[in-house]
């Protein structure tokens, strides 16, 4: 079998203002019902693989674990990076773990934001790619292009494809090029997208990290070794891990191997880099709208509202992207997403808090979101997951009233538990210890109305947590 490794620690900007660091884009719904991520673990799913290996950070686990469970997958396991360094330590500490119990077994590193509709086609390119893997190859996958695109890294083939999917022998690495560059290697028809994709056995890449990478190869090995376990999640130590450098494993290791080989794939397949790749793979006509959007006389556009409700309408607009959510709104030109960073960049400068911050907050318990901000009040809505529960905590600050418009809430003030029901409702005074239970099996929705000196998220001590939080 294989075991899929899905790198998960990303928090890709070009997708602003959907995607940001709070919450990234592989867990957005971005092209279909299901977030990139659930997408990613549902392809590398079936009979010929085990459960999936997942690297991630921290503050994305619970909603690692619980995006798989929406989708019946379980984890192999979870690995906690304690800082993001790149591909080249994440897919080592992988590799690493895997060796404990199967070094000679098969593992696929993908990452967990790209689009691959086609999974009959996908499978059939690892199928293909697995004899010269066990043979001792590190198997990359090359993205048949379509267009001359320059915000891609290329393969360089020895000549071109001949339509099969036979591993081929890489002749190098090729940067993202500029447009004419681009345009000459589309018409070469030797130079394939480079999808980040791998296929490998963990030994075989555990001996490419100790030919070309061992500084990093003895800092990992001690992360992973003295590695804590907390509450089904890997966390790797934190010393040995900052001693890794921070580099992508095409740079720190496959572009100095001589055992490489590439797969062809021909199938559609896109990482969604930016809001452009976006409109190409949902477009219609020419046009791409999503939620409560309306298009009069426009081509070339992409209209998507994120906010149920608020509508989002273009007028004779030619190759323009228009994104709305409930804090920010994102208007550019089709051709200059890439840019989207920049702006980002001059945000976080400015210290404005929608430039990393997303609107709904997700917890471990679930999420909440400001309904209306006010002097010396708050008001928001809070969805608590069935069966979860928030810290036992109190406030120095705040006093709190909340509403349940859904389900049913367990309620602790003090010594007094009480449990509340649609249409009711319960003061939490000032200083009073306090938690708010789910006890069903669907959602509990409630409205919080806090009135207060200071109303920051900070304004918490607690006392007891299910989930370990400080």
């Amino acid at each position: 079998m294989i075991t899929p490794v899905i790198l998960c620690g990303g928090s890709g900007t070009r997708l602003w203002p959907l995607s940001r660091k709070s919450y990234p884009k592989q867990f957005a719904p971005l092209i279909g019902d299901a977030s990139l991520f659930q997408a990613s673990a549902q392809r590398l799913s079936g009979p010929d693989y085990a459960d999936p290996v997942i690297v991630t950070a921290d503050a994305f686990r619970f909603i690692v674990v619980q995006q798989l469970g929406d989708v019946a997958i379980t984890p192999g396991a979870v690995l906690i990076e304690p800082e993001g360094r790149d591909t080249a330590p994440a897919i080592l500490a992988a590799a690493l773990h895997l060796a404990e119990t199967d070094p000679d077994g098969l593992m696929l590193v993908a990452p967990s934001d790209h689009v691959i509709p086609d999974k009959p086609a996908f499978d059939a390119a690892i199928t293909a790619a697995v004899p010269a893997a066990r043979a001792g190859q590190l198997v990359t996958f090359g993205i048949t292009p379509d267009r001359p695109e320059t915000g891609y890294g290329y393969l360089e083939l020895h000549a071109a494809p001949d339509g099969g999917l036979a591993p081929l022998p890489l002749r190098s690495f090729v940067e993202k090029p500029d447009a004419a560059r681009a345009a000459d290697m589309l018409a070469a028809g030797r130079y394939l997208w480079n999808a980040g994709i791998f296929l490998f056995t963990a030994n075989t890449i555990l001996s490419a990290y100790r030919t070309h990478a061992p500084d990093m190869l003895t800092a990992v090995t001690q992360a992973v070794a003295e590695a804590r376990a907390d509450m089904g999640f890997l966390r790797l130590a934190p010393g040995p891990w900052a001693k890794a450098p921070a580099i992508s494993i095409d740079y720190a290791v496959m572009e100095n191997s001589g055992n490489l080989a590439v797969v062809p794939f021909t199938g559609r397949w896109s990482d969604l880099g930016d809001w452009a790749a976006v409109w190409r793979e949902t477009e219609h006509d020419g046009l791409a709208l999503h939620g409560p959007a309306t298009a009069i006389d426009c081509t070339g556009s992409l209209l998507r509202s994120e906010v149920e409700g608020q509508a989002i309408v273009g007028i004779g607009l030619d190759d323009i992207i228009a994104i709305a959510m409930p804090d920010a709104v994102l208007v550019s030109h089709k051709g200059r997403t890439q840019e989207v960073k920049q702006a980002v960049d001059r945000l976080k400068a400015g210290k404005v808090p929608q430039a990393e911050s997303f609107p709904k907050d997700h917890r471990p318990w679930g999420w909440f979101e400001s309904l209306v901000i006010g002097d010396r009040f708050q008001v928001k809505r809070i969805v608590v997951n069935p069966g979860a529960a928030l810290s036992l905590q109190s406030h120095h600050h705040r006093a709190e009233h909340w509403v349940v418009v859904q389900g049913t809430a367990k309620v602790t003030i003090d010594d007094t538990v009480q449990l509340i029901s649609e249409n009711q409702s319960v003061y939490v005074p000032l200083g009073a210890v306090h938690r708010m239970e789910n006890p069903g099996k669907l959602p509990m929705v409630l409205i919080e109305v806090q009135t207060g000196s200071y109303l920051g998220e900070d304004d918490i001590l607690r006392y007891e947590d299910v989930y370990a939080r400080d």
